[in-house]
């Protein structure tokens, strides 16, 4: 009824500046000389502040939860995004907020649900939930859990607990949340017949 699709792998390797500049000032330089600021940390290490390339990043940023594999200064640090924080009107992004990661380490991560196939004609399929929580490899993080909903009739659901997920990942979202719900549209309520047009005299003539 539903299968994961797997990890798109792409090339996340970044070479990454050391920042020893800090402020909104010094972040607006990095911005004007296409460089995004950042800082690593986790695992008990001292945070890292780091300049990111802004073109490689806001294409790796178009996959959820991009894994970073970045270079500063002949170090490698294996990072997961964590938060991008973008221009509220202008939709440039100002910062990331990086979290180093093992490999073989677990994470908990939301992914997106994406519906394939066509149910029944003549009904709906609402998507209830459009993320599940997941337990994965930080390295093998899918990009999208596909669900199928073709052939499905009037009344089929699909709740968490049924989606096939990635091999060694493990369902965190409540088993028994419903995912898709397939149903006829809803009945057009009738039309209320129209009131009869009130006749009104015409005044007599004096």
């Amino acid at each position: 009824m539903a299968e994961a699709k797997k990890k798109v792998v792409t090339d996340n390797k970044i070479s990454a500046d050391l920042r020893v500049k800090f402020g909104k000032g010094a972040a607006r330089k990095l911005r004007v000389l296409g460089k995004i600021p950042a800082v690593i940390y986790g695992h008990g290490t001292d945070p890292v502040h780091v300049a990111l390339p802004a073109h490689q990043i806001g294409l790796l940023l178009r996959r959820a939860n991009a894994v970073l594999e970045l270079d500063v200064d002949g170090t490698t640090h294996l990072t997961l995004v964590k938060d991008v924080q973008k221009d509220p009107f202008l939709q440039i992004i100002e910062h990331l907020d990086l979290i180093v990661i093992r490999k073989g380490e677990k994470v908990q991560v939301e992914v997106s649900i994406h519906l394939t196939g066509e149910a029944v004609s003549g009904t709906i399929a609402d998507l209830d939930s459009k993320f599940l929580m997941l337990e994965v490899e930080a390295t093998s993080i899918p990009q999208n859990i596909v669900v199928s909903i073709d052939g499905l009739d009037d009344g089929a659901q699909i709740h968490a607990k049924d989606v096939v997920l990635p091999e060694g990942a493990a369902l965190i979202s409540d088993p028994d949340a419903l995912v898709v719900y397939v149903h006829l549209p809803a009945a057009e309520e009738e039309e209320e017949p129209a009131e009869a047009a009130e006749t009104t005299e015409a005044p007599a003539a004096e």
